[in-house]
């Protein structure tokens, strides 16, 4: 199916989110969607599935022009759509949810789930994708939640596929076997529309590239072209693709001091496993690995966070295992959050409001109760300033931020404060490579002012490109920790729980 949007314009009061874009997506064709975080993308998508109404422009499928009311109609002429934030019930079985809204019934009305747990079988089976229909979605990876997603478009025969930022939530094993779907997709005569920021994604699997600035198409560009003139497209300036930093100066005490840390779950399951490491002040300590092998769980006992938890966690000698999240943050401990929206931000608060979340005591902010607004504005304005944080005010709701500058958020609120440790927890999931570049200068920074950083990424590159020694997890233990030069084989083999000395499974 040929899809054509002509002219499109879409307007929120004054904020003009769209600006006549035109963009033809032909049959069998993965066509990629490339700018930054807030360019307008996603409601330019969310436009052509019904979710908004166009205020200027056209829908054309197949030189038909459509007029959708809703969802409902997008997905009746052929499109379906794979969000970037997953639209699936936790409580709802595979089946249930890939037949919501498209119920069938047998006799006196009761839903006929053996059709739709066959449905989905057939489905899967196109792809190889190994997925029991009786499964609770909310028990599933996140990898295999997003095949149910894209079973549920293809199971509605969807003919016009848009994958809105799909890798924002996948290890790179998963994303590429997204990738591989949407090739065989492509091959089936599926049309693709592929939104992304992740330069090396959209250059492996798109036949052809538009770019979005600031809610307009600036511009075309073929598969070859290179990671800097695609970054150049994207935020309108030449981008610096390569960390910049001297060798670390080693600073003198202790720094972070990790000893035998072991943590458990509440149904018995060991996921941090007898952990030792150490980072010294003026270096970054790069945590490695598939997602799921304990990383999180680190994380959080570290942060104080995890309740089982046994070892030592020391901060220049004074212990944080045992001490309240509030003792850990006054000890001078900067934490960035894995998952902004859930533990990062309220979405319903100002900017200005989540810029002082953990400094409610903090007497600059809060007297006798009550927020000294006057300060607090002058303060977010500051912050507003130096991190180039995209916002029309302080007073604006996080909540309506796009994903990179809600995260800028996040780092300008951690690393405004006098920091002993930072931990940070995926820094740069989910955003564009303007705002990459902003937050790897600001991690170099921290490290080089003789804070001892602790990095967990699943992004290879950023865990060398920023590490001073790379610390490699497995099932909840540490294969090894070896320099950042170490070659990218080596360190997917101690992913693979291969121990770097021995090549042995550890």
């Amino acid at each position: 199916m040929k899809l054509e949007l002509r002219g499109i314009t879409k307007r929120f009061g004054s904020l003009v989110a769209n600006d006549h874009i035109d963009l033809v997506v032909q049959p069998g064709e993965i066509h990629a969607l490339l700018g930054e975080n807030g360019a307008g993308k996603s409601t330019l998508m969310n436009v052509l599935y019904g979710l908004y109404q166009a205020d200027e422009g056209d829908i054309v499928l197949d030189d038909v022009v459509q007029h959708f009311r809703g969802p409902g109609d997008a997905m009746a002429a052929g499109i379906g759509m794979v969000h970037q934030h997953f639209m699936l019930i936790p409580v709802f079985t595979v089946a249930e949810n890939v037949m919501l809204g498209h119920e069938s019934t047998k006799a006196l009305g009761a839903l006929d789930l053996n059709a739709a747990r066959q449905h989905v079988r057939d489905v899967a089976g196109r792809f190889g994708f190994e997925i029991d229909p009786d499964a609770l979605v909310g028990d599933l990876p996140v990898g295999v939640q997003q095949r149910v997603e894209i079973i549920k478009a293809l199971a509605r025969d969807a003919k016009v596929l848009v994958f809105d930022e799909p890798t924002a939530v996948l290890t790179p094993q998963e994303t590429d076997e997204l990738m591989a779907i949407m090739r065989q997709l492509r091959d089936e005569g599926t049309s693709i529309v592929f939104i992304t920021h992740k330069l090396r994604e959209v250059r492996a699997v798109a036949d052809r590239i538009t770019v979005i600035r600031l809610g307009k198409v600036v511009g075309e560009a073929s598969p070859t072209a290179s990671n800097a003139e695609l970054a150049s497209l994207m935020v309108g300036r030449a981008v610096e693709l390569t960390v910049h930093k001297d060798a670390p100066r080693i600073g003198e005490g202790a720094g972070l001091q990790v000893d035998t840390l072991r943590v458990i779950t509440a149904d018995g399951a060991v996921v941090v496993d007898d952990v030792t490491f150490d980072i010294r002040p003026g270096e970054v300590l790069a945590v490695a690995g598939v997602q799921g092998n304990g990383q999180t769980e680190l994380v959080e006992a570290i942060v104080g966070l995890a309740d089982r938890v046994s070892g030592s966690v020391a901060l220049e000698g004074v212990e944080l295992v045992g001490k309240s999240i509030r003792s850990i943050l006054d000890e001078g401990v900067g934490f960035v959050p894995e998952d902004r929206t859930e533990d990062g931000l309220v979405g319903t608060f100002t900017v200005a409001e989540n810029l002082i979340l953990d400094r409610s005591g903090d007497r600059d902010f809060v007297s006798g109760g009550t927020i000294r607004r006057a300060a607090l504005e002058d303060f977010a304005k500051a912050r507003i300033a130096e991190y180039d944080i995209r916002t029309q005010g302080p007073a604006v709701p996080a909540g309506t931020l796009s994903g990179g500058n809600q995260q800028k958020v996040v780092i300008a609120r951690e690393m405004s404060r006098d920091l002993k440790l930072l931990v940070a927890a995926q820094p740069t999931r989910g955003v564009d490579v303007g705002s990459i570049e902003f937050i790897h200068q600001r991690i170099v920074e921290t490290r080089d002012s003789g804070v001892p950083v602790l990095v967990v990424s699943t992004e290879l590159d950023e865990v060398v490109a920023l590490a001073d020694r790379i610390a490699v997890m497995y099932r909840g233990g540490i294969v090894g920790i070896v320099p950042s030069d170490t070659p990218r084989d080596v360190l997917g083999l101690m992913m693979a729980g291969e121990s770097p000395e021995s090549g042995a499974a550890a």
